[in-house]
């Protein structure tokens, strides 16, 4: 009978502190239940995100963010946000997640984690015809100007490849000021996504200046591993959701009806 009873003791007093480390755990430890989602993005970065004439928030970014809420059943909420600050308010707690064409590099995951990728682009060089024979090697543009969006990959690449050999580098907030700068010949050439570029010389009135000059720009050590979504660290949660999304809309077709209304090739 006192057996008996010290088992009983001894799995009442198991079963309480399990509970009390459970009630101790950080909250990166207990797991969430997600039902709305607030997202972060830039709103000036067409087509992947930008602002309509209706004041809504629009581009590929927020159709891909939209269509992995709607496949894992919870809401998504916007926020516009400039790109300098996406994430110091990301961990703020601003909202949950950046969905703004953001690479994953190593320097980010210093700060955030990522989802996996949801499309992959390489940076282009692009300049005005009247340059077309420059060649987009640091050497040969030692003394020019090259435009880029600041805090960037494509910047810090400018930054650690070609202002060391000699080129001016001008920073803009947003790419649209540094490609009518380009256009406007107050720069020699800008480097920015070539999904973003492409669309610019082929379809504005401004882009009709310019032309690609040189290969893809993609080196590993400032590109990345792709463009994810921008999370906490302590949201691993989240991360999977986002993650099971991305497989989920690649599977069932979404993804590639987002990527056939904005692109005539594959992003992923």
């Amino acid at each position: 009978m006192r057996l008996a009873l010290g088992v009983s003791r001894r799995a009442l007093c198991a079963t309480l502190l399990a509970l009390i480390a459970a009630s101790l755990a950080p909250p990166s430890l207990q797991a969430k239940e997600w039902t709305t989602i607030r997202i972060g993005t830039e709103g000036a970065y067409p087509p992947f995100n930008f602002v309509d004439s209706n004041q809504q928030l629009q581009g590929f970014d927020i159709d891909i963010a939209k269509a992995i809420c709607d496949e894992e059943k919870v809401t998504c909420e916007f926020v516009a946000q400039d790109w300098d600050g996406l994430i110091p308010a990301l961990l703020a707690g601003k909202y949950d997640a950046i969905f703004a064409s953001m690479s994953i590099t190593e320097e980010r995951k210093n700060a955030i984690a990522f989802s996996n990728k949801y499309y992959q682009s390489p940076a282009l060089f692009v300049a005005d015809k009247k340059n077309a024979a420059l060649v987009p090697t640091p050497q040969a543009m030692a003394g020019k100007t090259i435009g880029a969006q600041s805090a960037t990959v494509s910047a810090k690449y400018l930054d650690g490849v070609f202002a060391p050999a000699g080129a001016e580098i001008k920073l803009y907030a947003t790419q649209d000021e540094a490609n009518l700068d380009l256009a406007s010949g107050r720069v020699d050439a800008v480097l920015a996504d070539k999904v973003v570029m492409l669309p610019w010389l082929e379809k504005s009135p401004d882009g009709r200046c310019c032309q690609m000059i040189g290969a893809d720009v993609n080196d590993p050590k400032y590109f990345g591993e792709g463009i994810g979504a921008g999370l906490r660290k302590d949201d691993p949660d989240l991360k999977a959701l986002i993650d099971k999304g991305i497989a989920d809309i690649r599977a069932n077709g979404a993804y590639a009806k987002i990527n056939a209304k904005y692109f005539p090739f594959s992003l992923y």
